[in-house]
């Protein structure tokens, strides 16, 4: 078993508040990490029928036995319930009381948001990091990392992960996609993913994905948003402030797990990933998302834009710091020249103060410091987000 990061966090707030929920993608970890913390406190799995089916029918007689606590997993598949949890864990006033997960995080935000509000605190659990397969399976090539991507079940199984990820597709997305939204066409719903794929790390243009998919903008609105709830792809906002340039105002899209990426590419080989021509982007992929993994893994929410301007120049990675910013560049060649630091030498001519300087990500082996600009490899990352953390 592999030890997550956010394991102390949990264990903080369930000291402080009544419930805390966990939400996150399916099979990155959220049960597993609620039995280890709480191996004492029972379980209940609300995709079970039977259990699903005594909870909406009886949900005080379904309550009563957990006066102590309980983990309830895939909670939005009884939103009813929640009601319920409010009036317990008021009249019991300690904290602790319930531990709950979810896969969808739009739908039980906004079950939460009106049921529980002040009373749960909000973690994210995506799958593994950098670091914590570092700590158990040590270093591996980078086109491996992006080939199986970060999966728990992948590495604790030994799973081949052209099948895995197929099989992740199948069981779980399709299906609560299904949940979600009556779509007709699976079959173009399963296009349009693997149009998605094609456009990892580019700004979204919704009309040109439409038109490739044979979709209106609207419908790729609303997959796009399925999508996000499901927690399988990101869409990093624009960074902006009061400059005169005009800037890009689209999202970037990428993958909460890009493996996910590499298998809706058609990407079964490591040297498949290696001659790729969005391995770029993939790479660029990894790191934004470890970057997140980084904030939520301590309890905090996105701090993350990219920056683009009209005329092209870009920063892929504005990190925010308080009131001010860290600017990262992600470059996936295995060494550095001076091309690499373009993208911040034209940012620093419209935001010039940089009190944690810049950062630039890249393939290589070696640590480095240019100027104002720290250098780090991929797999020392959480170095240089802790760097500019602490």
């Amino acid at each position: 078993m592999i030890n997550r990061t956010i394991e102390p966090i949990l264990r903080d707030l369930a000291d402080s508040y009544p419930v805390v929920t966990i939400t996150g993608p399916r099979q990155s970890g959220k049960t597993t990490l609620c039995r280890k913390v709480f191996p004492d406190m029972p379980y209940v799995n609300l995709e079970s029928p039977d259990q699903r089916q005594f909870a909406l029918e009886d949900p005080k007689g379904f309550l009563s036995p957990y006066s102590k606590g309980v983990i309830l997993d895939e909670i939005q598949r009884t939103p009813e319930l929640l009601s319920y949890i409010q009036v317990l864990v008021d009249e019991r006033k300690h904290p602790g009381q319930f531990i709950l997960t979810g896969s969808q995080q739009f739908e039980v935000m906004s079950t939460i948001s009106q049921s529980l509000a002040g009373r749960t605190a909000l973690l994210k659990l995506l799958p593994l990091s950098i670091i914590e397969l570092q700590g158990k399976y040590g270093r591996m090539p980078i086109d491996r990392l992006l080939l199986n991507g970060f999966y728990p079940r992948i590495y604790d199984q030994g799973l081949n992960p052209t099948q895995a990820l197929g099989d992740y597709i199948v069981t779980y997305v399709e299906r609560d996609i299904r949940q979600l939204a009556a779509i007709k066409d699976l079959s173009l719903f399963e296009r349009f993913l693997k149009l998605c794929a094609g456009r990892v790390g580019q700004v979204l243009n919704l009309q040109s994905l439409g038109n490739d998919a044979g979709v209106s903008h609207t419908t790729v609105r609303s997959w796009l948003s399925l999508l996000e709830a499901g927690y399988v792809i990101f869409l990093l906002p624009p960074w902006f402030r009061n400059i005169s340039k005009r800037l890009i105002r689209s999202p970037k899209l990428y993958f909460y797990d890009v493996g996910l990426a590499c298998y809706l590419l058609g990407l079964q080989k490591e040297n498949h990933v290696s001659r790729d021509p969005l391995r770029g982007n993939l790479f660029e992929n990894l790191v934004v998302i470890e970057a997140l993994k980084f904030r939520f893994n301590k309890g905090l929410q996105s701090n993350l834009s990219f920056y683009r301007d009209t005329g092209g120049h870009e920063v892929d990675l504005i990190i925010e710091v308080g009131p001010d910013i860290f600017p990262l560049e992600i470059k996936a060649g295995e060494t550095v020249s001076a091309d690499s630091f373009r993208g911040l030498k034209s940012f620093a001519r419209v935001i010039p103060e940089w009190p944690y300087g810049g950062g630039l990500i890249y393939g290589g082996m070696e640590k480095q410091t240019r100027s104002n600009v720290k250098v780090f490899p991929v797999m020392s990352i959480h170095e240089l987000l802790d760097s500019i953390a602490s």
